[in-house]
């Protein structure tokens, strides 16, 4: 049986596709360093089910991861897809012999890397794809015009049926939008880094989600006295409360926290559903000050 009570309900994304605003990321699913195979398979797979399971109807992935490790397993866990379920991708980087992220934004890469989640995923046609920019730290500034326009073509040619935009600035955005509708904008945030508050209101005014990767911290997780004391105070895990944090931030702000424990998926589903009270909220607001 699925447990529609997913925290924080759902937004639309647009007129064909809502989400649970609690999703999964999958980065966690490939090897060390986002590179090889998991340690576990079955976990992986057992992981991806159980998000099914438990409601989720948003997945975050990336051909790049692995690379095309986590596509593959979501394939593998999940195909033929459930109607309720939305996978979103990421295209613009590759990953080299170093365990880099290299750019890889000319519109032909963009088109192989279309195809390739295609194939990888199982589908006729994604959900939503975010052209990446920037690096894991920040927007890396100028034009986006040319690779944002290519996904564009790829949209009309029935490949892609929503476009996002990740790490990213507000100019950014807007230049995206010039070309065509923008329904996600995905950055580096969390209740320590808060340097998009403004980007978000401004997106929850127009109605279009924002998705913080690294909503835990990412690879350096979140400790903070602060939100150690709050956690105590609610009698909750740090996790679950800079998670909760982030649901009761903005209704715009979708969560793809990722695990490769079920154990650690429950706990977070279970964390984000922690409404915290407003003096504690106070405390939290002031960690990035």
């Amino acid at each position: 049986m699925v447990d529609t009570t997913v925290p924080g309900g759902t937004f639309t994304m647009a007129e064909d596709l809502t989400v649970t605003r609690m999703g999964y990321g999958a980065m966690q699913l490939a090897g060390p360093h986002v590179l090889g195979p998991p340690a576990d398979r079955d976990e992986a797979l057992a992981v991806l089910r159980e998000a099914v399971r438990l409601g989720i109807t948003h997945i975050d992935t990336s051909d790049y991861y692995g690379p095309y490790v986590t596509n593959e397993i979501i394939r593998e866990a999940l195909h033929p897809y459930p109607d309720s379920l939305h996978i979103v991708t990421k295209v613009g980087a590759l990953r080299d012999a170093d365990g880099g992220w290299p750019t890889a934004l000319a519109p032909e890469q963009l088109r192989r890397a279309v195809h390739d989640n295609l194939e990888h995923l199982g589908l006729e046609a994604i959900d939503v794809v975010n052209l990446r920019v920037g690096d894991f730290d920040s927007p890396s500034p100028g034009s986006l015009a040319e690779p944002f326009t290519a996904l564009a073509e790829l949209q009309q040619e029935g490949l892609i049926r929503h476009l996002g935009v990740s790490t990213v600035n507000a100019e950014q955005v807007a230049e995206a939008q010039s070309i065509a509708p923008v329904v996600c904008v995905q950055n580096h945030y969390n209740i320590a880094n808060r340097a998009d508050d403004d980007l978000i209101d401004s997106l929850d005014e127009q109605g279009i989600a924002y998705v913080p990767y690294f909503p835990l911290g990412g690879f350096s997780p979140l400790q903070s006295e602060v939100l150690s004391t709050v956690a105590a105070n609610v009698g909750a895990s740090p996790l679950a409360v800079a998670l909760a944090w982030l649901l009761q931030r903005s209704p715009n702000i979708l969560l793809i926290p990722g695990t490769s424990s079920v154990a650690h998926l429950r706990e977070n589903v279970a964390g984000a559903g922690l409404e915290l009270p407003a003096a504690e909220l106070a405390k939290l607001d002031g960690i990035a000050s």
